[in-house]
């Protein structure tokens, strides 16, 4: 969401936004010294409070080991979804494999996309920057099917029809 400028939405949509320890080094801690904007986006939300870093406990690391060992994930990955099942949260991942293994696990799965869409669906953005978005992620090596990125403006334009 940040690489696409659109963290604030999951401020909009959730309040608050829990992540690992692991997420912090992945997203913010090797994107300040790599030297992305996207990092400094993340950093900020931090400090405002409403992105809290949780550790997770010594029990929920060894279980995410043996997750990440039993489903061939990181154990960044492992500690996310285990953290949402213990908090009984939803959770934000846009890898399908990753968004799988949580649905069977009960959590509601979240992903840009869909984020994008409720965003869409309350009024905080309009089709134009899903349209860009599209294009944003395109430019960052994070190009969709076409299929795909039809749908999802498909999806846009009926939601956006709905409330004209």
């Amino acid at each position: 969401m940040a690489q696409i400028d659109k963290l604030h939405l999951l401020k909009m949509l959730f309040s608050q936004v829990v992540i690992t320890p692991g997420v912090k080094r992945e997203a913010h801690d090797m994107g300040v010294k790599h030297g992305y904007a996207d990092a400094e986006i993340i950093g900020k939300a931090i400090e405002e409070g409403w992105i809290i870093v949780e550790k997770p406990s010594k029990h929920l690391v060894i279980a995410s080991r043996k997750l990440a060992k039993q489903e061939n994930i990181s154990l960044v990955d492992a500690e996310t979804i285990l953290l949402a099942k213990e908090n009984k949260a939803e959770v934000l991942v846009d890898e399908r494999v990753l968004s799988n293994l949580a649905r069977l696990m009960g959590l509601r799965v979240w992903n840009t996309w869909t984020v994008l869409l409720e965003s869409l669906n309350q009024g905080c953005i309009e089709v134009a920057d899903i349209e860009a978005a599209i294009k944003q992620l395109a430019e960052k090596k994070h190009k969709l099917k076409p299929e795909h990125a039809n749908h999802i403006l498909t999806a846009a334009r009926n939601i956006a029809r709905g409330k004209g």
